[in-house]
């Protein structure tokens, strides 16, 4: 039973800072209504409210920032670049096997020039780092050191990976015309993304994200003070994911279009059992090493 509550614990987090979400962003929207529409308002200040809330939790876990696996400045930028090379190593066999299994195709119908290339891929380094800067300090660091706290690591991995993955699906169809919006507009909104995590076509992607998750949080674990080390490992998926959609299009007659899932046209099933082997074969690394 009191694992219970420290399982539902974040969910409360989640639910408080979006609807504290829904409310601010709809004054938000009754300023700014013509030019923004009320959904993209919410769901970024939601995620606003979300990151700020490591402080408060802070304060009532009783947590340093160091307990959220922060280091001193050197070793956090020798371990983010450490982990981008472990982003890049660890992603780009599934971009290679979907590039050979035709399921990503190149587009043709860009105006390709170094300077369009270029401008691409930094970009989508700094939106993949600023991704990366407000997700991993939520789960890599407040919510797997308050619940390391007070559960088994296991345990820890598992339900911070499961919120990791679940995030990114709270999403919603509805649209508002301006004379339909009204206070509780957000609301409904808020109550369509919470259902949306029971659509059943969303498994495939969870379950990849959900190893991901797990991946992330057994470094966490095993390397100490380990933040900046999943900050520039989640960076270089993102934006491997990002660039490659620049470059690539879905094939969607491709027999092999199995592999991907409509998420992103990259997380599915092929990086479900890769990261599942990638860390099958870490496991199995450290245990050899320890006899």
């Amino acid at each position: 039973m009191k694992y219970l509550v420290y399982i539902l614990m974040p969910l409360a987090v989640l639910l408080a800072a979006a609807s504290l979400g829904c409310v601010v962003g709809y004054l938000i929207w009754l300023g700014f209504g013509d030019q923004l529409p009320l959904h993209k308002i919410i769901s970024k200040v939601g995620k606003l409210f979300l990151v700020l809330s490591i402080f408060p939790v802070m304060a009532v876990l009783h947590l340093k920032v160091r307990d959220l696996g922060f280091a001193d400045k050197a070793t956090m930028l020798r371990q983010f670049g450490y982990g981008l090379g472990l982003g890049v190593l660890t992603l780009l066999p599934v971009f290679i096997v979907l590039y050979l299994a035709g399921v990503h195709v190149i587009d043709e119908t860009r105006s390709w020039s170094f300077a369009w290339v270029l401008q691409k891929f930094v970009t989508g380094f700094l939106l993949a780092l600023l991704i990366s800067l407000a997700e991993e300090p939520i789960f890599r660091g407040i919510l797997f050191a308050g619940l390391k706290q007070r559960m088994p690591v296991i345990g820890v991995v598992l339900i911070s990976s499961f919120y990791y993955g679940i995030l990114h699906f709270l999403d919603s169809h509805s649209r508002f015309a301006n004379e339909e919006v009204t206070f509780f507009s957000g609301f409904i909104l808020l109550k369509e993304a919470l259902l949306n995590v029971l659509n059943p076509d969303i498994l495939p992607a969870f379950l990849a994200l959900l190893m991901v998750g797990v991946f992330l949080g057994v470094v966490r674990s095993r390397v100490p003070n380990s933040l900046a080390l999943c900050i520039g490992c989640h960076t270089a998926w993102v934006w491997q994911i990002k660039f490659n959609k620049s470059l690539f299009n879905v094939d969607p007659q491709s027999t092999n279009l199995y592999l991907v899932s409509s998420y992103d046209g990259v997380v599915g099933p092929l990086v479900t059992v890769w990261m599942f082997l990638v860390l099958f074969c870490y496991i199995g690394y450290r245990y050899l090493k320890l006899r």
